[in-house]
């Protein structure tokens, strides 16, 4: 029955447009419609149906014109009520009398259609910057009588009310958000989460045009579970413009994490131990090398090490290691701090150019990586040091380090089927590249200092699901470090690595 009325009451409205005020000659009619009248007003509209109210503070601008010198129109541009838009609706030519410092007016219209009949009833008073209006609908559609009641007060406008309805920004600060929400043009706006993530008190944090109103109101939690849409509406601050966004959760992705929370001994045949972080078949560091270094008697600590006092419980620490001359003349100049997914497999050499071959990036991976995130921070050393040339290193340069970050994805295999195995020598340059998460920033941060990188994909390059892959994560304390080109005790603390994948 309700749903009935409001569809009567809708027609009326689209229909009739609120036209004649009374013109019935009564006393006291004013001769002037004085200019502080006229104008914008911005209230709210309450509905009731037959006694029962079904809606309360509808946000509603109106505007005051002189229709004649005693005579004014009051109209309601782009009308819309529980979603139905009715447009624009008017008062015309109501004659105002004077009552004090105020004025009244009246106004009776009455509507015949096929099926419906409408009464309206209109009583209002103005003044003082403020607007009050009552409209009494009385509609009958064959048997069925309703009775609509709408009131309206509002104030006056200055003219300087913003006039936006927009989200600006809408983040949602929670772990399990993987993929931040994205405001899109058609009002909606759509994140995802990770999989199997409980998202039923999710609390974004939004932004929205200078002086609007949104409701719900920001920092309120709200329940996405099973697929839930929340509509958000925006009114602007002048109550012209009404806009909804309908959020809703897009999609599931994996997260795969990496606390450094847990850390074990590496060891070897020769007895050699030395720390690494855990799970030992996927993290991987060149820490072997600096434990063969130490056993010829260079005295320095590990190049990767860990850092109880983490950003959250214990973090990798990566130095830059001042190596020149050690392990008997086998040793680079420097020895940057790594952690990479892979292996390290050692063995002795005397090329350098062999020494960097001895990381072997990568693990398989059967999921599409859409972006690397985690934290790190990092203090550049002061001895830059060239030592690409064992036989020429130079030292003491005018130069800052910077640390490297990097995640790739590439093919498993080449064109024949044989494995593909990338190392310090091709890890930046490898035609079987995919997609890449790189560091852009790799000067010193002093604090803990986020990062969230998306893969983009190298020219020409696309995910093919028939095909194998592997990703590797790949850190340095010296971004150069696989040329032997760095500052001695460069540092980098990384810390809370994901991947987000579809």
């Amino acid at each position: 029955m309700k749903k009935n009325l409001f569809y009567l009451f809708a027609l009326v409205c689209s229909l009739s447009l609120f036209t004649a005020c009374s013109d019935d000659e009564e006393p006291n009619y004013t001769q002037v419609i004085e200019e502080d009248i006229q104008g914008d007003y911005k209230g709210t509209l309450d509905v009731a149906i037959d006694g029962t109210t079904i809606a309360t503070g509808v946000p509603q601008k109106i505007t005051v014109a002189g229709a004649n010198a005693t005579s004014i129109n009051l109209s309601l541009t782009n009308f819309s009520f529980m979603g139905f838009q009715v447009g624009d609706v008017s008062l015309q030519n109501c004659r105002l009398i004077q009552n004090g410092d105020t004025y009244t007016f009246t106004g009776t219209t009455s509507i015949e259609v096929v099926g419906l009949t409408a009464s309206v009833n209109a009583t209002g008073s103005i003044g003082n910057s403020s607007v009050s209006i009552t409209l009494d609908i009385a509609a009958v559609a064959g048997t069925v009588e309703q009775v609509v009641a709408v009131t309206y007060t509002g104030t006056k406008l200055n003219g300087t009310e913003g006039t936006g309805a927009d989200i600006l920004t809408f983040v949602i600060d929670n772990s399990v958000v993987t993929e931040q929400p994205t405001i899109n043009a058609d009002n909606t706006i759509t994140f995802k989460v990770a999989e199997d993530a409980d998202v039923s008190a999710l609390i974004p944090t939004i932004t929205v045009s200078e002086g609007a109103t949104i409701t719900p109101a920001s920092g309120v939690a709200q329940d996405f579970s099973n697929g839930k849409n929340v509509t958000y509406t925006v009114v602007s601050e002048d109550y012209g413009t009404t806009k909804t966004y309908t959020v809703s959760v897009a999609g599931n992705q994996s997260v795969e994490k990496y606390s450094f929370d847990e850390w074990t001994q590496g060891s070897n045949d020769a007895g050699m131990q030395w720390p690494t972080p855990q799970p030992t078949d996927y993290l991987a560091t060149a820490n072997e090398g600096v434990a063969y270094l130490k056993g010829f008697g260079l005295n320095v600590d590990y190049a990767t090490t860990e850092e109880t006092n983490g950003y959250s419980g214990s973090a990798v620490k990566l130095t830059t290691l001042y190596t020149k001359g050690g392990g008997f003349g086998l040793a680079p100049a420097i020895t940057p701090g790594s952690l990479f997914t892979g292996k390290f497999e050692f063995e002795f050499v005397v090329d350098q150019n062999e020494q960097i071959k001895l990381t072997k990036f990568g693990v398989p991976f059967d999921k599409v990586p859409v972006r690397f995130r985690g934290v790190y921070k990092y203090t550049a050393g002061d001895n830059f040091v060239n030592g690409s040339d064992k036989n020429n290193v130079q030292e003491g340069l005018e130069q800052t380090d910077e640390c490297s970050i990097q995640a790739v994805l590439y093919e498993a295999t080449d064109e024949n089927g044989a494995e593909v195995i990338l190392t310090g020598v091709d890890i930046n340059n490898s035609p079987y590249r995919v997609s890449q998460a790189l560091l852009e920033d790799g000067s010193p941060k002093e604090d803990w200092t986020a990062f969230d990188i998306p893969f983009t994909y190298f020219e020409g390059k696309s995910y093919d699901p028939s095909k194998t892959y592997k990703l590797a994560i790949v850190c340095s304390s010296s971004k150069e470090g696989a040329s032997f080109i760095g500052a001695a005790n460069s540092t980098l603390w990384v810390d809370e690595f994901e991947i987000i994948s579809e």
